[in-house]
């Protein structure tokens, strides 16, 4: 069984995830600390992450909002904080732009958005996805780096006229978008290093799996006292 979990996780969960998979979706009661002993003895383990730094180009004609969050990723409830980056992903065609928007509440990705070329229309697109699933109250925080796709215009518009408060971090600082981030070195670490793509057709079609298939509905994240986005939700 132990085995199966790890298998079905892509090979990335370590022993607390398998732990927790073991418990609450097969009803298996077992120590932690087994757990981890039988992976060392099958000769299995958990991804390690790695980090890696994109580059956030910034409009100097644009002002920056402030930082509401001063790295206080944390919220009560849902559609309080919302957080968001983009990242660049390879692929045989030329490269694929995402970007996302994670409710700090669940650490659910609500909106998300893939484009050949990187700009503003890329984070209007998520952010409207964000906005037609959540129907978020008005005050929400909507947190970024300061890259030109963020200052721009098209999203200021739209984040006004649904009475979004705009937030950003200091200019290469990783720490003040740290939580956008370590989504994207999640993806990075436990799918983008085990997978390559010819098309971007490709890579829209697995990205689209791996976000609504996999974190949002089935990853386990510390965080959540290792449950899922969706559980955490269901479950608060």
């Amino acid at each position: 069984m132990i085995t199966d979990v790890w298998e079905a996780s892509n090979r990335t969960y370590g022993a607390p995830r398998v732990h927790g998979e073991l418990a609450d979706e097969h009803a298996i009661r077992v120590g932690r600390k087994r757990v981890a002993r039988l992976m060392r003895q099958a000769g299995i383990q958990g991804v390690s992450r790695r980090r890696k730094r994109g580059s956030t180009h910034r409009d100097p004609h644009k002002r920056p909002a402030p930082d509401l969050v001063n790295r206080h990723f944390h919220a009560d409830a849902p559609n309080q904080l919302w957080v968001s980056d983009i990242k660049t992903i390879p692929t045989g065609a030329g490269p694929l732009h995402l970007a996302a928007i994670t409710d700090v509440w669940s650490r659910r990705v609500v909106g998300w958005s893939l484009r050949a070329t990187i700009e503003a229309r890329l984070v209007v697109e998520a952010l409207t996805m964000a906005i037609n699933q959540r129907h978020p109250p008005p005050g929400l925080i909507f947190h970024s780096d300061q890259g030109a796709q963020y200052t721009s215009i098209e999203v200021t518009e739209l984040a006004t006229h649904h009475q979004i408060r705009r937030s950003m971090g200091s200019v290469g600082d990783c720490y003040d978008n740290a939580l956008a981030e370590s989504v994207f070195a999640t993806l990075e670490t436990e799918y983008l290093a085990q997978h390559t793509f010819k098309t971007r057709t490709q890579a829209t079609q697995a990205i689209f799996s791996w976000i609504e298939g996999w974190y949002n509905t089935k990853r386990r994240h510390s965080s959540l006292g290792n449950q899922s986005p969706a559980n955490y939700e269901r479950n608060n």
